[in-house]
């Protein structure tokens, strides 16, 4: 178990005011791939423009079920994060938010998205949303992210949850296409953020949490990220013939797949042959973040232009 002692308050860098604390305690950053996914997934699903009450129920019950867990994180990692330079100023660990209250508030948040969803939308997506809180609370932050490189990895899964919640809203079923964007998500995780783990390496070995680009060499993170940038963009490909997605689809996955990779290409040969100049993972970063954007817009485009 993870050491659960209360850490030393640290001045935060600004005032947030006690709603503040409490937005700032559910990652309103992190919240932005559900946005980012549901909506495009969901009109997949319908085949058309759903109805918009029915987007934004989803996205209500979403946010909640991702709140949840980004509060249950803190709660349990705030020894770690009063040692790293990025989290130190997390409410928690500043003392703006009582370890006991964040306690409260993610059970209050994981029970208003279980009975959101099983009331107003069907008991799959309610099911789905306990599993993503479970998966991320327990599999990665009390048992994968202190012990192994693999955290983000299988970790990670809990994010890929917000489309097959879309699709499970939408169809209260399960969908090939569904699993495929799953497994996007799923694969895109790593090549996102081992870069953003090297630019914070030293804070990853300060706290011991052996994320890879505090534990690996340059050369092996950015071979990691490549591998799993071009198994992201196959999957991503793959939903064509799934889906039967149309040419604007196609043109996005094929040209901001191919830009992503290079990226990720330029990068790792940056960092073989020594080049400082291009050996900048946050390049890495952002062009991911792009492609992801890309890619789901481009979902929802292609089934609204070409029914």
């Amino acid at each position: 178990m993870p050491d659960l002692a209360d850490p030393t308050p640290v001045r935060p860098r600004r005032p947030r005011g006690r709603v503040g604390a409490y937005v700032a305690l559910t990652k309103p950053r992190v919240m932005e791939l559900l946005l980012l996914t549901t909506a495009p997934t969901m009109v997949l699903a319908r085949g058309g423009l759903p109805d918009l009450a029915s987007i934004g129920i989803t996205l209500i019950g979403g946010a909640a079920s991702s709140g949840s867990a980004a509060v249950f994180n803190m709660y349990f990692d705030r020894d770690l994060d009063a040692q790293m330079n990025r989290t130190r100023n997390r409410p928690i660990v500043t003392g703006e938010v009582s370890p006991r209250a964040a306690l409260i508030f993610a059970w209050a948040l994981a029970v208003f998205a279980t009975a959101w969803f099983a009331l107003l939308v069907n008991p799959l997506a309610s099911a789905l949303s306990i599993m993503a809180i479970v998966w991320y609370v327990v599999i990665y932050t009390l048992i994968l992210k202190r012990r192994t490189t693999q955290n983000i990895v299988w970790g990670g899964l809990a994010g890929c949850f917000p489309v097959v919640i879309a699709w499970a809203a939408e169809t209260n079923s399960m969908g090939a296409p569904a699993l495929v964007l799953f497994l996007v998500v799923f694969f895109w995780t790593p090549a996102h953020y081992w870069p953003l783990s090297v630019r914070y390496a030293d804070d990853y070995r300060r706290a011991g949490v052996p994320m890879l680009g505090a534990v690996r060499t340059p050369v092996q993170v950015a071979s990691s990220v490549l591998g799993y940038a071009v198994v992201t963009v196959a999957c991503a490909l793959a939903l064509i013939p799934v889906a039967g997605m149309g040419a604007v689809y196609s043109a996005a996955a094929t040209l901001g797949g191919g830009w992503f990779v290079w990226h990720a290409w330029r990068y790792q040969s940056a960092t073989r042959s020594g080049e400082a100049e291009n050996a900048r993972p946050m390049r890495v970063f952002a062009a991911s973040n792009v492609y992801l954007a890309i890619l789901f817009i481009s979902v929802a485009v292609d089934t609204l232009v070409l029914p």
